[in-house]
Order: C-alpha cells, then structure tokens, then sequence
C-alpha cells in the first residue's frame, strides 16, 4: 500500500521568509516534532544533489536516513528523497503567497512513499501518524515564524 499524506496552512509571514526557514534544514529540529538532528553530507549552499543527514524519533523507533534534494526552486518548492529503511519516501515543500495583498504564505507539506516489507503491514497505522504529525509540524511552523514576524522584523 502506498502512503501519500499532504498538509497544508497558512501562515501570516510573507513567502520567502517561509520558504528561507522552512528550507533550512538548520531548522528542522525547532519545528519538526519527530526531527532531533540534522547533519549536511555535502557542502551548504543547497541545491539539486544535497544530502543531509536526518535523525528522527517515529512511532517509538529511532530513524536515521540521508534525504538528498531532488528538486529545488528557492522560495517555490523543495523535493527531498530518501531510498534507505523500510520506507523510502519522497517530502516535498511547496510555498506560494496567499491573501489579498500576498503577505501570507500557503505552505503545503506532502509525504509520500511505498513501505517495503514489514513495514508495508503497518502502512495504514504509518499514515495516521504521518497525518497527525503533519499538522503538528505545520502548527509548530506558523506558531514559530509568525512569533518571530512579530517580535523581530530582522530576520
């Protein structure tokens, strides 16, 4: 069973200041619940061909996988892909301003992968998790960015 879960918001800050954060894997660990790390394979700036280094918590068990951009358009869209474990998986970014006026951002976040073996017994389990975790994620995201706007115009 393929898995292919997608969460969006909306978040009062203008679109590339979202996409510069959220981009960052720098800034993985402060909005991504499940995230602890994050470690470059190969040397910033990112671009198609970036690998970095991901330690996560899921379901109870420790994960470790190396994401590599596949698609990059700075302040557009954003592709990573991991081949390792028991579920490769494909997350893809995409941020496009909202409101009237554009000084919003529509970031959309979307998981999509085949589990392989036993995992693949799990998918559905994997992808309500995956959902909940989404919506936490992007929660966390707004919460952040739209805190930071407001306090200190600098960033």
């Amino acid at each position: 069973m393929k898995v292919d879960v997608r969460a969006e918001t909306v978040i009062a800050v203008p679109c590339e200041r979202v996409a510069a954060y959220a981009a960052d894997p720098a800034h993985a660990p402060e909005w991504y619940v499940n995230i602890s790390s994050v470690e470059w394979q190969t040397p910033p700036p990112m671009g198609v061909g970036s690998r970095m280094a991901f330690v996560a918590r899921f379901l109870g068990r420790r994960l470790a996988y190396t994401y590599e951009i596949s698609a990059y358009e700075p302040g557009r869209r954003l592709v990573m892909r991991t081949s390792q474990g028991p579920f490769p998986m494909e997350t893809t970014y995409e941020w496009e301003p909202y409101g009237q006026t554009g000084d919003h951002t529509r970031m959309t976040l979307r998981n999509r992968g085949e589990p392989i073996g036993f995992a693949a017994l799990g998918a559905r389990l994997t992808a309500a998790a995956m959902r909940r975790a989404q919506s936490r994620d992007l929660a966390r995201l707004k919460a952040l960015l739209e805190r930071q706007d407001r306090t200190d115009d600098s960033w």
